[in-house]
């Protein structure tokens, strides 16, 4: 800057000063992308533009360097294609066999990026790629794989960055149609794909996810233009020892195989899937089912539902097709039992819940396929189907994870408000395009709690959504996170608040979420929040209506699943959650207040001291809030015994003032149950 606005000695200086002023240049990919093509414009910096990089970054030390260097090489061999041609390609071909790694690895890249940018030049201009690439050129590519290979440069700590390299290679030498049909070289690059997504798992952490996409990449590319034949089929020898080879690798005991293999399935091209369809989808399926050996390979499941969704995409949808072919009404609903199956998956390891990576790319596929059924093949998605789409994607977007709730609720919009033609079947269509309208898509921050969660509560109101909503609210209002409880919560109450006053709204809403404690009894994962978010509602009065009747059929249905819930359970979260929903249904007069301060007593006497003191505690705290519950002459000597007793002392001392309260509640002493013998005996 200095020396342009000092001496004006530098050709064009001030153009590129303000193309390339302080904030443009501190973006790395911005520099080496875009402003190096504008400043190559001018004819004087070109080509020692092109010297710097093939001298000075291609062996930076800095892998995304050489990456950044080989695709800028790409693009300026297109601003000087015979200096790249007769200059440029044999010296990065000759450093291709440098013992230094990082110079092997960036001239191999460049070799690909150059190549590739040649080729795209020749298209342009209607001319062979031979007249740039000539024959000596030509070979110098093809053995790259073959040197590297004799020297055992694949092996070893630098093995998979040569091997990312080389993939890289193959791919756009696949994409330049080099003349290689046929030659021994296609079976030495099929060879490097194969033993890379083999032996993923011995790559490192960091640059595995890297390697396996170049591998996958370079595979699709090799297919689509090396293994048809010229009548556009496939090679059937080839397809059969492909095919064949891969959905044995599935069933790989390593989780980075099924990785590489279920995306590699993914990748083919429709001539290869052709005829081997259903066997394609049944061994991605079964990469899809969770099984107890296999039951943390949550990253193979995820890729096994991309590679479904993006061969269904390849092969496409046709009513009446043979389901070897395409996508039909024979093939369909198994593809969407596995995709909404795999919405169930919520394992958790050390990792957290990994369950997540599954559920998101669970979504997508259900987004995508339904999408494309229902611009090309409407009549194939059934009413029952998209329900269960809709609604298993309207819980996902009402539970606890912020990036997965946001996740689902672009799927759900997306679906809703479809371009071209309408998806079929969608639930209270006409409703939810009042709530949700098209504007809501750009406009809402779904990963906010604050802004998602009063949007998904209005579902409540429509039946067909309201027991999967439900299931998700119950996760985020008993959830652990601050924020996500705090407007979950807010929204639960702002809904209930709405139907206070309508019996029929309140028994519908009621039943749901008993229906939800019913078939979630003993899934921690679901029943555990849910007693939090049980007693919150109790402690708010939003079933006061319910109290207003002598044992209402909800307060004895939610008493019995507690009672179900906590039985022989050693869980003190549990068991704490569930003291306080049994004090919360103290409020429903009759039997059901009976029974609950019965079972309060026989926790106040639980083998946890804990449990004992939570129990008194909360009792007390009920007692001064609902103070009817007991009679006025025994009230005060009710609580002094709650407050005065040591409950966390031993139990027999314990028993007795348990006993004395049991008296002064009007509820049966509970009886000791005598423990069998040793032989069964008494």
């Amino acid at each position: 800057q200095e020396n342009v606005g000092r001496q004006g000695t530098f050709p064009h200086g001030i153009d590129i000063l303000t193309a390339a002023d302080y904030f443009a240049v501190g973006n790395r990919a911005n520099c080496f992308l875009v402003i190096s093509m504008f400043v190559a414009g001018f004819p004087e910096y070109t080509q020692p533009m092109i010297d710097h990089l093939v001298t000075r970054k291609i062996s930076h030390w800095d892998g995304v360097i050489r990456e950044l260097s080989a695709k800028a090489l790409h693009n300026l061999a297109q601003r000087a294609p015979e200096y790249s041609a007769a200059h440029v390609l044999p010296r990065l071909l000759s450093m291709t066999q440098s013992l230094d790694l990082h110079t092997r690895h960036g001239a191999v890249l460049a070799c690909a990026e150059v190549a590739r940018g040649l080729y795209r030049l020749a298209v342009q201009e209607g001319r062979p790629v031979a007249s740039y690439l000539d024959a000596a050129a030509v070979q110098g590519l093809k053995q790259i794989h073959q040197q590297l290979y004799d020297r055992q440069l694949y092996r070893g700590l630098g093995g998979e960055l040569m091997r990312h390299a080389v993939c890289v290679l193959i791919e756009n030498l696949s994409l330049s149609k080099m003349p290689f049909r046929g030659d021994a070289v296609i079976d030495g690059w099929q060879w490097l794909i194969n033993d890379t997504l083999r032996s993923l798992h011995l790559t490192s952490g960091h640059c595995r996810q890297q390697v396996k996409e170049a591998a996958v990449l370079a595979l699709a590319a090799l297919c689509n233009e090396y293994y048809a034949l010229e009548t556009g089929e496939a090679d059937p020898a080839r397809q059969e020892e492909l095919i064949r080879q891969y959905l044995a690798d599935l069933r790989s005991p390593e989780e980075m195989a099924r990785c590489g293999f279920s995306l590699a399935l993914g990748a083919l091209p429709h001539f290869l899937l052709r005829g081997r369809l259903q066997q394609v989808l049944a061994g991605l399926g079964a990469v899809t089912a969770i099984c107890p050996e296999d039951v943390s390979f949550a990253e193979s499941r995820r890729d096994a539902l991309k590679a479904i969704s993006r061969v269904c995409q390849t092969v496409g949808v046709r009513t009446g097709g043979a389901p070897d072919e395409v996508v039909c009404e024979e093939n369909v609903s198994q593809i969407y039992r596995t995709l909404l199956g795999c919405l169930r998956d919520y394992t958790t390891d050390s990792r957290g819940d990994v369950g997540a990576w599954v559920r998101e790319a669970a979504m997508t596929g259900l987004m995508d396929l339904t999408l494309l059924l229902g611009r090309e093949q409407p009549e194939l998605i059934e009413a029952s189907v998209c329900e269960q789409v809709m609604c298993r994607v309207a819980q996902q977007a009402s539970e606890k994870i912020d990036r997965v709730r946001a996740h689902a609720a672009r799927v759900f919009m997306t679906l809703l408000h479809s371009d071209g033609s309408p998806v079929p079947h969608v639930p209270h269509r006409g409703e939810l395009e009042k709530l949700f309208p098209r504007s809501d898509v750009a406009s809402v921050n779904w990963n906010a709690p604050s802004q998602a969660f009063p949007r998904i509560t209005r579902l409540l109101g429509l039946p067909a959504y309201r027991y999967h909503v439900l299931l998700g609210l119950a996760v985020s209002v008993g959830g652990l996170t601050e924020s996500t409880v705090r407007y979950s919560t807010q929204s639960l109450f702002e809904y209930m608040k709405g139907i206070q006053n309508d019996p029929q709204a309140l028994e519908g809403f009621g039943g749901t979420l008993l229906q939800v404690f019913e078939d979630n009894l003993l899934n921690d994962r679901v029943s555990v929040p849910l007693l939090k978010t049980l007693d919150q509602m109790l402690a708010n009065g939003c079933f006061e209506l319910f109290a207003a009747q002598e044992d209402h059929p909800f307060g004895v249905r939610l008493l019995a699943l507690c009672e179900e819930e906590i039985k022989k359970s050693k869980d003190v979260q549990k068991l704490r959650s569930s003291v306080a929903v049994f004090c919360g249904a103290v409020q429903f007069p009759g039997g059901v207040r009976k029974r609950a301060l019965l079972r309060l007593c026989l926790l106040l006497c639980h083998p946890f001291p804990v449990i004992r003191k939570t129990t008194a505690s909360q009792l007390y705290e009920t007692l001064l809030t609902h103070s009817d519950i007991v009679a006025e002459d025994v009230l005060d000597e009710v609580m002094t015994v709650l407050g005065t007793t040591a409950w966390d002392a031993e139990l027999p001392l314990v028993r007795g003032q348990r006993n004395h309260l049991c008296d002064l509640l009007g509820v049966p002493r509970p009886q000791l149950v005598p423990k069998p013998g040793p032989r069964g005996g008494p």
